[in-house]
């Protein structure tokens, strides 16, 4: 038996960021890692055919402060993802190229009710606590509600309702049926909002690390050294009053003052605890389903579709892929396309073999972009994450109606010597890596407190800013005030009548 003062159970990023700070402040510290390597939800691919490629968490961008300065600390760099030019959105036989974030047409109707659902959806998240979404004035109502219910209560037209529902499958690859009102807006504002959430430039997409996501879990695991125990699944904890005992299903038994969990919440579920958990945590993981998604790289021998006006981003609610955009390296290396297969789509398409998988996207890209060219890929890899034993999905686990008003309390509150991390845990870009640093570090700092180490006050810590992510006010004041479909119609056709009636009246006086 190995004894050492905190178990730090995941070697992702949110386990890394952990044990790294509980280290840091002189704490002995073991990570047990169920798989064989590090990294979680990031996986980074090497291979002399595309050099390497993330076939897992990839993107950062402004305000996620955090993991722009772990980053720096690592010797880390990023590159800005190639956005420069029109984007493709296809709805059924409608194709439509576009520039900027929303997609403008001919039909006022059409656009209002896309601006106007977008306003609505930015007013309702700033209503929702990021800490504690279950106390919002309206939490009761919304947390009974499906994004698709608010969708089809909203919604004029059929065009804003499947670029919304898209939104949703791309977002947290679960179908808008599936997902709590309450949770999805709350999910919009712990990322700064939902241009924020979306964009590609000053947005959550803006940036990828060069060489790969997974060195930043590579590099904190270089710290710690020989305390990151691979292949070492967790299948029992036990807690007493003095300390809490590991136990791997390999035979090893790891002897601890505390415990971090790092793990997906819904993979809780594969370890016994003595005592069991308390009933609303053991309640809540058996209703946090992991989102259902197949991440796809496509590769080329030129990067054609610059040539011909493309960013590369084509948006299709018809799949198989329902979103991609340009994934070259930043020296123009290796033109390749990303593309991501979610929710309904993902759940139906992994059914298939990557080869069939390889040329339904390529027939896919050639049609949306109008080029026989997406035909001849040089290289083809994707992942399936449904199929991951260790996570159980992708990105990020979702909330069904009524889970975040009946259990949300218990997602974060420690149980004995147990403190729970994770991004889904966190309060802040939850679902992305800055979600898991940020998690992390607040449970390493609520041992610490335990341990005398820091004040209680010092557990919840803000980030400032990184003079390296300049963080630039996303949005036009006009989108603001935008009205909705209903009053629109409804001025035009008092305005109409109003006309009408001034005709009328002059007509008649001349009679």
């Amino acid at each position: 038996m190995t004894t050492v003062e905190a178990i730090v159970i995941g070697a992702g990023i949110s386990g890394l960021s952990a044990a790294k700070l509980l280290h840091e402040q002189g704490v002995d510290v073991i990570v047990l890692e169920a798989r064989d390597r590090v990294g979680g939800r990031t996986y980074t691919v090497r291979d002399p055919a595309f050099k390497y490629t993330d076939l897992g968490g990839a993107y950062v961008g402004p305000t996620q402060r955090r993991v722009a300065r772990m980053a720096k600390d690592l010797g880390l760099e990023f590159y800005k993802v190639y956005d420069d030019q029109k984007y493709i959105l296809q709805i059924g036989n409608f194709r439509q190229v576009f520039s900027g974030m929303i997609p403008k047409t001919f039909n006022p109707i059409k656009t209002l009710d896309l601006l106007n659902v977008f306003k609505k959806l930015d007013s309702m998240s700033q209503q929702v606590p990021v800490d504690a979404p279950w106390n919002a004035a309206k939490a009761s109502v919304w947390d009974t509600m499906t994004f698709k219910d608010f969708l089809d209560d909203t919604c004029w037209t059929n065009y804003a309702k499947e670029i919304y529902s898209l939104a949703c499958r791309l977002a947290v690859t679960a179908e808008p049926h599936e997902v709590s009102l309450l949770w999805f807006v709350w999910y919009i504002n712990s990322a700064q909002g939902f241009l924020r959430l979306f964009s590609t430039t000053d947005g959550g997409q803006e940036r990828k690390f060069i060489g790969g996501s997974m060195q930043l879990s590579e590099r904190m695991a270089d710290i710690l050294k020989d305390k990151v125990h691979l292949s070492s699944p967790v299948v029992r904890l036990d807690q007493t009053e003095t300390g809490i005992k590991a136990y791997t299903a390999s035979g090893d038994v790891i002897s601890a003052k505390y415990a971090i969990s790092a793990m997906p919440q819904a993979i809780l579920n594969s370890v016994a605890f003595t005592p069991p958990l308390p009933p609303l945590k053991l309640q809540l993981i058996q209703r946090m389903p992991m989102g259902s998604v197949i991440k796809t790289m496509i590769f080329y021998r030129s990067s054609f579709w610059r040539d011909l006006g493309f960013a590369g981003v084509v948006a299709s609610p018809r799949g198989p892929v329902i979103f991609c955009m340009d994934d070259t390296k930043p020296d123009g290396s290796f033109p390749c396309i990303i593309g991501f297969i979610t929710a309904e789509r993902a759940r139906e398409f992994s059914k298939l073999t990557m080869e069939q998988r390889k040329w339904l996207i390529a027939k896919q890209y050639a049609e949306s972009f109008k080029n026989s060219e997406f035909l001849n890929p040089v290289y083809y890899i994707d992942k399936n994450w449904m199929e991951e034993k260790y996570s159980g999905g992708c990105y990020v686990s979702t909330l069904p109606p009524g889970v975040l008003t009946s259990y949300g309390p218990a997602i974060r509150e420690p149980w004995l010597r147990l403190h729970f991390a994770g991004t889904e845990s966190a309060t802040y870009w939850a679902g992305y890596m800055e979600g898991a640093i940020q998690s992390s570090e607040r449970a390493a700092r609520e041992i610490l407190n335990v341990m005398g180490k820091i004040s209680f006050s010092e557990i919840w810590q803000d980030e400032p800013p990184s003079p390296d992510f300049p963080e630039a006010e996303l949005g036009s004041r006009w989108i603001r005030v935008v009205p909705s479909v209903g009053t629109f119609v409804t001025f035009s056709t008092v305005a109409i009548l109003g006309l009408g009636a001034l005709i009328t009246q002059r007509f008649l006086r001349k009679i």
